[in-house]
């Protein structure tokens, strides 16, 4: 089963790096776009004016030799038939003209003597006519015109392009200078529409694969150019990551090798400095670890002798003198303060060096919260909330830790009473304790769980270390719960915390952690 998650994972993996590779945002893609738009509209260009200019000399190429060789078969045998030919005149003049190099039809319009039209055809009566002549060419070859220095002839040869049933024709028409027939030809230009198609279809499949070309290109392009940007990301992950010996092989002189280059700088110098930083953590956590120890013997002297002091204050005997009581009280009390304020550094230089471990049992949630709560006789300012029967695997030492804290805190802080209920679900147990006080300011909110903070600076002494609350949400974490805090709508500030109901997969994360930190220190 677990081969065959790691499987899908993988495949999930590939595909969605595949997919983000092809996403419109890909800088590949985007590539690929570019060099295949620039490619496609230089190959339409090209192609366009490659036709274009290819489709004129073709058509003017044949337009004119066909335009030159009806002008010369108008010329002689047109002009050679009298001024009223008759109409077999017209049809053999038309069929001899029709039989020249260029094998168009011809269409030869005159007068008899008495003013009657007649029609002289090459292709016969169901041939070429007058209809299939464009009606503005027919009023341009009639019409005469005026004869002067750059005009030397009344009548000239006029064409016009035009498509009939599908097939283009060239057709053009003129008069006979001096009088005579009025001539009309009309040439099929398909073989050449089929030739300029043929060159089209040429132009178009140069194209594709010119645009084929251009994407293969990019693609290429964009792999050569987006490895090292994909390997500077991949870097960057890792460094991300933690990994701060990760470098990049620089090859090459281009931009990117400076990009890599000043990227492995950049990971050097970063590496330096988390190696002092670290430096400078470890040595500060064993000073504050070395110096809570030291404290610790002389402390054990001096609660001995408070307690003694306290023990005569309480006495019937009232062996020490009034005047110096409150001395004594004070001394007790700030010793007192002393031993805690120890002890909890001692728990955070344990927090921040990762030695801190569960000790896991089967907890019995209001039997614990009971027991702090009487312990420190706080049972009648406090109202608890909470079924028998709800276990959790937790280290009641710690959770004792926890709940001796938020409820202290409640006390000292908020107003009576204090209330503590607990919930539970499937997957967590959630203990809640809220007191009925003046609630948190709003500004001090987001710093409850700061080390050394306190909400009002000018009175230190009745605030306490500044620590309680930052070893609680470290304990909770530790159990890989949390604790937050807030406002109750009802009024007083609310503390939530939230304990998996098993914590026991985090044992073996805190032993290898320990085992870690064991092994840095064995080396240095």
């Amino acid at each position: 089963m677990t081969q065959r998650q790691g499987g899908s994972r993988g495949w999930a993996a590939v595909r969605k790096g595949r997919l983000s590779r092809l996403r419109f945002t890909s800088l590949r893609l985007r590539l690929v776009v570019v060099f295949g738009a620039v490619a496609l509209t230089a190959a339409v260009s090209a192609s366009g004016i490659a036709y274009w200019l290819n489709r004129e000399a073709v058509l003017t190429r044949t337009q004119g030799a066909v335009l030159r060789d009806f002008e010369q078969e108008m010329q002689n045998r047109a002009g050679s038939l009298p001024g009223h030919p008759s109409q077999d005149e017209l049809q053999h003049t038309a069929g001899q003209m029709a039989n020249s190099s260029q094998r168009f039809s011809v269409l030869l319009v005159g007068e008899d003597a008495n003013g009657r039209t007649l029609y002289g055809n090459s292709d016969g009566l169901n041939g070429f006519s007058l209809d299939d002549v464009p009606k503005s060419l027919r009023t341009a070859v009639n019409k005469k015109q005026d004869v002067s220095g750059g005009n030397k002839s009344p009548y000239h040869v006029y064409w016009q392009r035009v498509v009939d049933h599908g097939t283009p024709y060239l057709v053009a028409g003129t008069k006979v200078i001096g009088g005579g027939p009025t001539g009309y030809m009309r040439k099929s230009l398909e073989p050449e529409a089929k030739d300029l198609n043929s060159l089209g279809w040429s132009l178009g499949i140069a194209t594709g694969l010119a645009l084929i070309g251009a994407a293969l290109l990019a693609q290429a392009a964009a792999t050569t150019v987006l490895k090292p940007v994909q390997r500077l990301g991949v870097a960057a992950r890792r460094l991300g990551e933690g990994r701060l010996d990760t470098r990049l092989r620089v090859s090459g002189t281009d931009e990117l090798a400076d990009l890599s280059r000043t990227f492995n700088r950049a990971a050097e110098a970063l590496e330096k400095r988390v190696a002092d930083m670290a430096a400078r953590d470890d040595a500060s956590r064993r000073f504050v670890a070395d110096m809570s120890h030291e404290l610790r013997t002389p402390l054990t002297a001096i609660t001995t002798v408070a307690e003694v002091l306290e023990e005569e204050l309480d006495a019937e005997s009232g062996s020490i003198a009034p005047m110096i009581e409150p001395a004594v009280r004070l001394v007790v009390s700030e010793t007192r303060r002393l031993g805690d304020l120890v002890e909890n550094l001692m728990e955070v230089t344990r927090f921040d060096a990762g030695t801190a471990r569960l000790v896991l049992d089967d907890v019995d949630v209001a039997d614990q919260i009971t027991a702090c709560i009487d312990t420190r006789a706080w049972l009648d300012a406090v109202d608890l909330d909470a079924e028998r029967g709800i276990h959790a695997q937790l280290d009641p030492r710690r959770l004792d830790v926890i709940l001796a804290n938020l409820i202290g805190n409640a006390l000292k802080h908020g107003g009576s009473p204090v209330r503590v209920s607990v919930r539970e679900s499937a997957e967590e147990v959630v203990i809640a304790v809220r007191d009925h006080g003046p609630g948190i300011p709003e500004e001090v909110l987001p710093h409850v769980f700061d080390r050394f903070y306190k909400a009002s600076a000018s009175r230190p002494r009745s605030e306490g270390s500044g620590l309680g609350l930052s070893i609680a949400l470290e304990n909770a974490h530790i159990h890989g719960g949390e604790i937050t805090a807030a406002n109750s709508p009802e009024g007083g500030a609310a503390f939530t915390l939230r304990l998996p109901r098993d914590a026991s997969e985090l044992v073996e994360q805190g032993e290898k952690a320990a085992q870690s930190v064991s092994d840095k220190g064995d080396a240095r």
